[in-house]
């Protein structure tokens, strides 16, 4: 029998403005649910969480919550005024949790507590908020934006913490890989409806398309003119998920032409004449080193990023990406070495801190300086038109950026920007407050750029999908440079950590050890032999399964007719997963094996 609901709306609705935000939503939480909660910027993602919550009033709708149980919610931007430290703004109110236990979270994340609340970091304030949220014991995780502000050790450390909690938790994020590593199940919210489906957020899109599809054919059997028009924001996101794929087929072309020029210079030959290679550099950096202090930064890089190419740069907090990237972009001197721009180099740049988004300011004051007409790189084009290719509604030309949600403004910077001549694009943390949509329109945008991009970003899949080169940098003042993206760097790091040699026991260190013969170093077991071979037919297999009990859990009424079913389906599904990440991770370290 499956357990009951920790947590239920029923004929949840809400009226915000002069309309309804949703109406006649239903929800159930049970014990253990981890959900995906996706929807468009504006669609009302964190207004229910707070409602979940029992932050703010419904207008309609019945809330049930188990006794007792213990609610806690990370925030998208936690309020710190009036706290002196960041301990300060963890331990305060009534339903505070202990100060030894933020102290252990705070250690693990490595976030100094005593810091200034008033001069901490985007990323100090969201740890803190981590170590708050966490310590308190939470048998129900509400997230609104976890990774925001966070470096990539950070995420894998919440990953880690997420997979052991045995509570159930709630996620909004823009985080792909995030999302798809950690839900089960998926709610989306959209148009005032709210939909939930057994499946994790690997197959959200899917789902996704066919909801699409079968609306669309609904509406055009009854002939409905208007509700097909009201349809053309999905179609065209669904039409430009598709075009993105062509994208993606081009990309991994560039990487390879990209992995050529940066092997040794025999092979960067057969792809680029050198005249031609130096004709195409926008920047070269040439065995440049930065220092601060004692501490090297950056050491010995050197690099000819050609145009056309999207760099992307990633590594932890304080490991030098915007150090490297003001090297690049000539903002900083190097200590030695140099770096050489194209005389015809123009840029811009989209910061973090969206510095041009002046409340008060209408959306033509921001696009068209009050006018009706945008200059979008040489082309004019109509306002309302422009508002349009960026998923907004054109009706909002008039609308205050004080009125906007935090994804729309950081969607319209972007469309200022991409409308501006230039050709080098410098993005420092694009993702942060964007809704999926929005992040597939700017891959397309980023695609079709005919100048050099670059990136500095934590998200890994958006990396995955964008960037020619990763720049990867580990605090060491090494920095790795990889043709592909942040998972390319990965597997690189892994490769080169397999074959650095285990450390020799205390007591017989000062004895070298004989190197092994390179036949020796090469062979694999038989059984290794085998895993390699049958692996990805038995990843398939497993994928497969995957897929059936997906179909099945999709039945909408199967909990309510079989819950031991139900339930059986789901703990099968859970292991097939974990079955398949251990099947991928085997089959990955004898592929570098027999690479090496």
């Amino acid at each position: 029998m499956a357990a009951a609901p920790v947590l239920s709306w029923e004929g949840l609705g809400l009226i915000q403005g002069s309309g309804w935000l949703f109406r006649d939503l239903d929800l159930a939480i049970a014990p253990g649910d981890r959900l995906a909660l996706i929807g468009r910027n504006g669609a009302g993602k964190t207004t229910l969480l707070r409602l979940i919550a029992g932050q703010i009033e419904a207008d309609t709708g019945i809330r049930s919550v188990r006794p007792g149980l213990a609610i806690v919610t990370l925030e998208q931007d936690p309020f710190f005024t009036g706290h002196a430290s960041l301990m300060d703004f963890a331990l305060d109110g009534k339903d505070a949790p202990p100060r030894h236990a933020v102290e252990a979270i705070a250690g693990q994340l490595g976030i100094d507590m005593s810091r200034p609340a008033e001069s901490a970091s985007g990323g100090e304030r969201r740890r803190a908020a981590l170590a708050r949220a966490l310590a308190s014991g939470p048998e129900l995780l509400l997230l609104d934006e976890p990774t925001n502000h966070l470096d990539l050790a950070a995420i894998d450390w919440l990953e880690g913490w997420l997979q052991r909690y045995t509570g159930a938790f709630i996620v909004i994020s823009h985080d792909r890989t995030f999302l798809k590593r950690l839900t089960r199940a998926t709610l989306w919210l959209d148009r005032g409806g709210l939909r939930r489906k057994e499946i994790g957020f690997g197959g959200y899109e899917a789902w996704m398309e066919q909801v699409y599809a079968e609306e669309a054919r609904a509406a055009e059997k009854l002939d409905a003119k208007l509700k097909i028009e009201a349809h053309w924001l999905e179609r065209g996101v669904t039409a430009r998920r598709k075009r993105n794929q062509g994208r993606l087929e081009k990309l991994h072309e560039l990487r390879a032409q990209r992995a050529a020029m940066l092997s040794p210079q025999g092979t960067a030959k057969l792809t680029l004449a050198a005249d031609e290679v130096k004709t195409r550099a926008v920047i070269t950096a040439d065995k440049v080193t930065k220092r601060f202090g004692d501490r090297t930064i950056i050491r010995d890089f050197t690099l000819r990023i050609m145009r056309g190419d999207r760099i992307g740069l990633v590594g932890a907090n304080g490991a030098g990406k915007t150090t490297l990237l003001k090297l690049l972009t000539g903002e900083l001197p190097p200590d030695s070495g140099s770096v050489t721009l194209a005389r015809t180099l123009s840029g811009v740049m989209i910061d973090q801190q969206r510095s041009l988004m002046q409340p008060e300011k209408r959306v033509r004051d921001v696009l068209a300086e009050g006018g009706d007409w945008v200059d979008v790189r040489g082309t004019r084009k109509h306002v309302q038109g422009y508002l349009k290719d960026f998923l907004f509604d054109p009706g909002l030309v008039d609308a205050k950026i004080g009125t906007l949600s935090g994804g729309e403004r950081s969607r319209l910077l972007l469309a200022r920007e991409f409308a501006r001549l230039s050709n080098l694009l410098v993005l420092d943390e694009p993702t942060n407050d964007l809704d999926l949509e929005t992040l597939d329109l700017l891959q397309e945008v980023i695609a079709d750029y005919d100048g050099t991009v670059l990136i500095v970003s934590h998200d890994r899949d958006f990396l995955d999908r964008t960037v020619t080169v990763t720049l990867g940098l580990d605090g060491s003042g090494t920095v790795d440079i990889v043709a592909g993206g942040y998972e390319d760097w990965q597997k690189q790091r892994r490769a080169v950590q397999a074959r650095k040699p285990a450390a020799a026991p205390a007591d017989t260190a000062s004895k070298p050890s004989p190197l092994p013969a390179a036949s020796a170093r090469r062979k694999l077991s038989y059984k290794d032999q085998r895993d390699y071979e049958l692996l990805p037919a038995r990843i398939e297999d497993i994928d497969a399964a995957i897929a059936h009990n997906e179909a099945a859990l999709g039945d909408a009424g199967l909990y309510a007719r079989d819950p031991a079913r139900f339930a059986s389906l789901t703990q099968a599904l859970d292991k097939a997963r974990d079955e398949k990440e251990a099947a991928e991770l085997r089959w990955l370290e004898l592929a570098e094996l027999v690479e090496g």
